[in-house]
């Protein structure tokens, strides 16, 4: 079987659905599917410091990537995507589509212009699709009007979580399979022994709460001591947010974006993963990365976040409140006994819900069903 696996943004680009297709493929590989991914890039360059004043990888994507045009930053949800809105895309998709010989394609964000929505319109054969974000997605009204009727062409709809799936079900009323991301588990992680620091991942967007954090953080330096290493925000808007709040960067490291190889060494070495999102999370990925590292978590009591903790994981704070999550953290931190059950508590959940061994598997299936299926229709 040969999957084309679609995604609307720019690989430049770090964020949640890249490192889900990122991961979705590597491991639809392990069990023998063979894969190539359509996305969007954006080379090194005059054009792209433009285009793109934010941190990003700008090396040449792995060969199994197929880029089909630059992006452009397009607000949405209360985040700042790179989507690919160029005019040569049509012509760059119908060459991929006659080279490839796909047997089936996997969409992430069906909905979102350009690349999903002119896949949508040339292609011809099975298709399925996952929605990930949550929130009022409001903008699916023009969306709706102009393209919507291209999502009759999905023949199977899935959900990263309940929320998504409520989510796109107000704008795209059926049914969902709810089949959640998967994370990368490390072979070994122990939670004794760690450095006495504290992570955050995520782009520098008002919603993931970096703000709140750096707002936090003096009070929780100044009574543990610990170092705080901001991991996939781009290193000049968190010095922006440095001065803009009078916080100082002491105790405070910016790695800037960080390869998926760093980022598990990262995660195994810290104490505790911080993750202060004010809203519109339809799954905590970044939490299930840390579980599966044998990592806690001190995060923002919202709904996408909820799903994933429990009690015996870490610990859920009032979002948008410095002072609530300045006293989690330095609590945890001050209890090493607490913190360690919690990282092995949280090894073990990732390790049962969120193998991508599991979830690679059962994709495997829904591709299988979903061609049998269209194939019987077609005779």
């Amino acid at each position: 079987m040969k999957v084309g696996i679609v995604v609307p943004f720019s690989w430049s680009f770090v964020g949640g659905v890249n490192e889900h297709a990122e991961l979705q493929a590597a491991a639809l590989r392990q069990i023998g599917i063979e894969t190539r991914t359509i996305m969007g890039n954006d080379p090194p360059g005059t054009f792209t410091r433009a285009l793109h004043p934010r941190h990003g990888r700008h090396e040449d994507p792995p060969d199994d990537v197929i880029p089909v045009g630059r992006s452009v930053i397009v607000p949405a949800n209360g985040s700042l995507p790179n989507i690919v809105l160029t005019p040569r895309l049509i012509g760059r998709l119908r060459r991929v589509f006659a080279e490839e010989d796909f047997d089936i394609l996997h969409l992430h964000e069906p909905m979102t212009p350009g690349i999903c929505v002119a896949t949508l319109a040339l292609w011809r054969g099975p298709s399925v699709a996952t929605w990930h974000a949550a929130g009022d997605l409001n903008w699916h009204r023009l969306g709706l009007t102009m393209w919507g009727f291209l999502m009759k062409r999905i023949d199977y709809r899935i959900a990263v979580s309940e929320q998504a799936k409520t989510s796109a079900a107000r704008w795209l009323p059926g049914e969902y399979d709810v089949i959640p991301n998967g994370t990368v588990i490390p072979l070994a992680a122990d939670p004794a022994g760690r450095d006495h620091t504290v992570v955050f991942i995520g782009r520098h967007d008002p919603r993931k709460g970096l703000s709140v954090l750096l707002e936090a953080w003096p009070a929780v330096h100044r009574h543990t001591g610990a170092r705080l290493r901001v991991v996939g925000a781009d290193p000049l808007a968190v010095r922006l947010l440095l001065a803009r709040h009078r916080v100082s960067d002491a105790g405070i490291d910016v790695l800037g974006f960080i390869s998926q190889e760093d980022l598990t060494a990262e995660l195994l070495r810290a104490k505790l993963l911080v993750a202060p999102a004010i809203g519109m999370e339809s799954f905590g990925m970044v939490l299930i990365r840390a579980f599966a590292c044998a990592v806690p978590v001190v995060s923002s009591d919202i709904a996408g976040y909820r799903d994933v903790m429990t009690e015996e994981t870490g610990v859920l704070v009032p979002p948008g409140e410095p002072p609530a999550l300045a006293d989690a953290i330095v609590a945890l931190l001050g209890d090493e006994g607490r913190r360690q059950q919690f990282g092995t508590d949280a090894r073990s959940l990732a390790t049962r819900l969120y193998s991508w061994d599991a979830i690679a598997a059962r994709l495997a299936e829904v591709y299988d069903s979903t061609l049998r299926r269209v194939r019987r229709v077609a005779a």
